[in-house]
């Protein structure tokens, strides 16, 4: 299915501000993984979910336009009452075996739960992104990272647009001071390209023209790179989170929806062992709090980012090749030591029991 609406990615580079490689190596398959990696429009991907939920589920599922107030248990079922989300009026309520919250960084519910936490932690840098149709580069199914923390332009293909051509997803991040946050914790936005072109007028290389990317944008979107301290508990009786309202991250190493999809199959996994109820929450909790709060941790000290960082500061005028700068032994410890702290290292992923095993599960659930 996902092969209809998105790319097998093939590649991940990482390049330092002079357009040079610092560290190439293959993805997905190529990489001998069991499985591909997809680069896909998030609009697309969320609409073949609603899709799909909606054939499973009926299309009254879903509701729009609200909001989780509060909750209570009564007996084996949660009960939440439901408001009207701009006004916050109450207009209802439902009821069903567990409660999981997924509603994302700004999360209601976990606000509910920690009231004091206060807002997500901004670490200094603000992203600029967009999709521009241009030039195929490299292998055509390739991601790169390009520059180092404070000025760095991460892009990939997302779709094909015809010949020589891609549907180019970027990102464009610079470190600003501390105290110029103000009130943009809001990826909805919108940014300038002359807010971003001067820092990135010389990313132009024989392989890709960052600058021409970014004025070909169809729109720039514009906010911080922030996440959230892990929590000591993530259930609470019947209720639970899940995804970015449990362990909202740095969009380092590809992890934060990646990590919000091993949470739902842990999840399916402990309810078809232990039924849908506190304890497969308890037991979804235990696995995955501690594993997702080594990712956030790692993304906060740039994950495998951290090559761009690195290089910058012994060669901050270039290099001629790059094993005078770092070698390939280091290269390959700091990728190694990320992808098994994010459960992706290519033997241990490969060796692992699927975490669903059985066909159809959804036709076991209650």
């Amino acid at each position: 299915v996902l092969d209809r609406i998105a790319l097998r990615t093939e590649e991940v580079v990482y390049a330092a501000r002079n357009g040079k490689d610092i560290w190439a190596e293959p993805r997905g398959i190529k990489a001998g993984y069991s499985w591909p990696q997809f680069s896909i429009h998030r609009g697309r991907l969320q609409m073949l979910l609603l899709d799909a939920l909606i054939a499973r589920a009926g299309a009254d599922c879903v509701k729009t336009g609200v909001s989780v107030v509060n909750w209570h248990e009564e007996g084996e079922e949660v009960v939440i009452s439901l408001g009207e989300r701009s006004t916050g009026e109450i207009i209802g309520s439902d009821r069903g075996a567990v409660f999981i919250a997924a509603d994302g960084i700004h999360s209601a519910a976990r606000k509910l739960l920690y009231p004091m936490e206060g807002p997500p932690v901004w670490g200094g840098t603000m992203m600029w992104r967009g999709t521009t149709v241009g030039p195929r580069f490299r292998t055509g199914r390739s991601m790169a990272m390009i520059g180092d923390k404070s000025c760095k332009f991460v892009t990939y293909p997302i779709d094909d647009a015809g010949e020589g051509l891609s549907l180019i997803n970027w990102i464009a991040d610079l470190e600003l001071p501390r105290d110029a946050l103000d009130e943009r914790a809001d990826w909805t936005l919108q940014g300038k390209a002359e807010d971003v072109l001067p820092a990135f007028k010389d990313f132009v290389y024989d392989w890709i023209d960052v600058p021409a990317i970014i004025k070909g944008a169809e729109a720039i979107w514009e906010y911080p790179m922030v996440d959230r301290d892990p929590l000591p508990a993530w259930t609470h009786g019947r209720m639970t989170l899940l995804g970015d309202a449990a362990h909202a991250m740095y969009p380092i190493g590809s992890n934060g929806a990646s990590q919000a999809i091993i949470d739902a199959r842990v999840m399916v996994r402990e309810f078809l062992a232990r039924g849908v109820g506190h304890d497969a929450l308890m037991a979804y909790d235990a696995e995955r709090r501690p594993a997702t709060a080594a990712v956030v941790q790692a993304n906060r000290g740039d994950g495998p980012d951290i090559v761009l960082d690195i290089v910058e500061e012994r060669a901050p005028n270039g290099f001629e090749r790059i094993e005078d700068v770092i070698t390939r032994a280091e290269l390959e410890e700091r990728a190694g030591v990320y992808k098994k702290t994010a459960g992706m290292d290519v033997a241990g992923l490969n060796g692992r029991p699927s975490i669903v095993p059985l066909p159809h599960v959804a036709d076991k659930l209650p």
